[in-house]
């Protein structure tokens, strides 16, 4: 019972430190979200970087690396921001392991208690007197409780941790699309490989050798 109340403090005081370190506000905040929307020019850029500076947040520190490496190419661009996305990421699932693992341990740390006390129970039950039956009955359902409080303590746990594991997802689907946004807006778009030139860009490049040997 000693280190289920421990393990149900731990859980409660990781589920209160994701829920404050997980807000939507924390991660991407409002000043950098409109700033973003608004970035049209070197400019913008500049104040841009200026804000997510004064806010650090995830999507900020991936912003200001996105911008330190303008003078790379979009692929060596987008490769170190995969790197840095990663340890983001990272950073926003400390502590969801240490529930996880009370979500497991829980319940099996219950069940060892209850087997432990049953197993005692029965074996001073052996040597007193049979007639006592209320004797066994309180013993059982004291033993039984440990099992209980662990499933008590795996269950909140485990919404927590799934809510939580969702909302980093979810998290970071929307800070890689706005880096994605970002990275299109100042990059020239990338031709597609599958598309074939049409017969009129045919033409047209015959035209310009023909001005071309013409001149």
């Amino acid at each position: 019972m000693w280190l289920l109340l421990i393990m149900s403090i731990t859980s409660v005081t990781y589920i209160i430190e994701r829920s404050l370190s997980l807000r939507w506000s924390q991660i991407i905040p409002q000043p950098i979200s409109d700033a973003l929307d608004d970035c049209r020019d070197e400019g913008d850029i500049e104040q841009l970087y200026a804000l997510c500076q004064q806010n650090d947040s995830p999507i900020g520190r991936l912003l200001i690396q996105a911008m330190k490496h303008f003078s790379y190419s979009r692929a060596e661009n987008v490769e170190m921001l995969q790197t840095r996305a990663r340890k983001e990421i990272a950073g926003l699932e400390q502590g969801l392991v240490i529930i996880e693992v009370i979500v497991g341990s829980a319940p099996l740390l219950g069940l060892v208690g209850t087997l432990h006390g049953l197993i005692t129970l029965f074996g001073d039950f052996g040597s007193a007197s049979m007639a006592d039956h209320s004797a066994l009955a309180k013993g059982i359902s004291i033993a039984l409780n440990t099992t209980l409080t662990g499933l008590l303590i795996a269950i909140p746990s485990l919404i927590a941790w799934s809510y939580f594991n969702k909302k980093v997802e979810n998290l970071s689907i929307e800070m890689e699309s706005m880096c994605e946004a970002f990275l299109q807006r100042f990059y020239p778009p990338i031709a597609d490989p599958t598309v074939e030139p049409s017969a009129t860009d045919g033409k047209t490049a015959r035209a310009r050798k023909v001005r071309r040997k013409s001149d």
